[in-house]
């Protein structure tokens, strides 16, 4: 392997309080970097930076760590523009617009599929995402969760078993009957391309004891918990969630204290997904009292057809800064580290020693320019495991 030197950087985001200013950014200012093959093997004060093989200069750009969007669903065909055009023209948001995707989607060839989760990745990794999870959902029978699930499998590590995102169409006079298949024939099919078992717990959706039913069994077979939690309105999610040590609830929009008390004083990571709130004109989820009680908040983009349609982490970090209340120091962070909390991973969303060379050079002096800056491409590199892949 060889050494890269990455130096005459303004400001580095380290993620590491004890090798930068003491903040929970651990920025260096007048910083250097050096990267061994895929890892960072050095980070600190360009005076003190050892030789390298290779010299980049970083011509006083700021470098961020990758983006870690934990929550995504792009395996799905069709496109629900008539939808958000009726609800910006006044229609509310309801959980019932998936089925649409879900007609697309299992009609849909598994090339058109592929090429759908290669391009809104590629479009992301432009934008710095650098670590990506993403979910089935849209399939709903055995063999299109199933086949959603391998697909998502051949462009990322991070897959989760989203068989339970709504009722399947087929089982509308049945819920106990679906939730049977989704804890049994489905799961059996699909545990072995997922890492992950996530359940959309809401009104039209899954009540708190099947949503229970079906991540106890994720459980059983080797997956590992998240929730979609307390969204569009007050419900068991965010307490379950809690309950089954699940990695993360996410959305967590309406919030009792007593839910904000057990994200405090548990391991599960809030995921806030400004897209959402922006693209369907709903509550903001309240950053500023989660952050205060010492709950790990992570950020992510949501990128689905229906209700967030984006795959840009650094709009929904100006979103999150604007309307959730959050400073730009923590939105950076909840973007990158949470997000690797959120997929409980230490080797990304961090530069330190050890970790995997995921960084972003930015075309500003600070990372405070991804909020100052809204709607501007910043991210002018990427790079991933070492390799400068934009």
């Amino acid at each position: 392997m060889t050494t890269t030197l990455i130096t005459d950087i303004a400001g580095l985001v380290t993620n590491d309080p004890a090798l930068g200013d003491g903040s929970p950014l651990g920025l260096v200012q007048d910083a250097a970097l050096v990267l061994d093959g895929d890892r960072v093997a050095w980070a600190g004060p360009a005076s003190q930076a050892p030789a390298a093989d290779h010299r980049v200069d970083a011509g006083g750009r700021a470098v961020v760590p990758g983006f870690v969007d934990s929550h995504s669903h792009l395996v799905f065909a069709g496109d629900r523009t008539a939808e958000f055009n009726a609800r910006m023209s006044g229609q509310p948001y309801k959980a019932g617009g998936i089925r649409t995707t879900v007609a697309a989607t299992r009609a849909a060839t598994d090339a058109a599929l592929s090429a759908n989760v290669a391009r809104y990745m590629r479009e992301a990794l432009a934008q710095g995402t650098t670590t990506f999870e993403t979910k089935s959902g849209y399939g709903l029978t055995v063999e299109d969760e199933a086949r959603a699930l391998r697909i998502a499998a051949e462009h990322t590590d991070e897959v989760t078993y989203l068989g339970a995102h709504i009722v399947a169409p087929e089982y509308a006079d049945d819920p106990a009957g679906y939730v049977d298949l989704v804890t049994g024939a489905m799961l059996d099919a699909c545990a072995p391309y997922a890492r992950w078992v996530d359940v959309f717990c809401e009104k039209g959706a899954f009540d708190g004891d099947q949503a229970r039913a079906i991540l106890t069994a994720g459980k059983a077979k080797g997956l590992l918990p998240r929730v979609h939690a307390n969204q569009l309105s007050y419900g068991p999610g965010v307490q379950l969630a809690v309950e089954l040590d699940a990695a993360s609830a996410d959305h967590c929009t309406h919030l009792t204290d007593a839910d904000v008390d057990a994200l405090a004083s548990g391991n599960t990571v809030a995921t806030l997904l400004p897209g959402a709130e922006f693209s369907t004109r709903a509550e903001w989820p309240d950053a500023r009292r989660l952050l205060d009680a010492g709950v790990t908040v992570a950020l992510s983009t949501d990128c689905n057809p229906g209700s967030s349609f984006t795959s840009s982490v650094p709009f929904c970090i100006a979103l999150a800064v604007r309307d959730m209340r959050m400073t730009p120091d923590e939105a950076l962070w909840s973007a990158t580290a949470g997000g690797a909390a959120a997929l409980r991973r230490t080797d990304v969303g961090r530069l330190t020693p050890g970790a995997r060379a995921d960084l972003l050079l930015l075309d500003a002096p600070s990372h405070v320019h991804l909020a100052y800056r809204p709607g501007v491409p910043l991210v002018s590199e990427v790079w991933r495991g070492g390799t400068r892949v934009v």
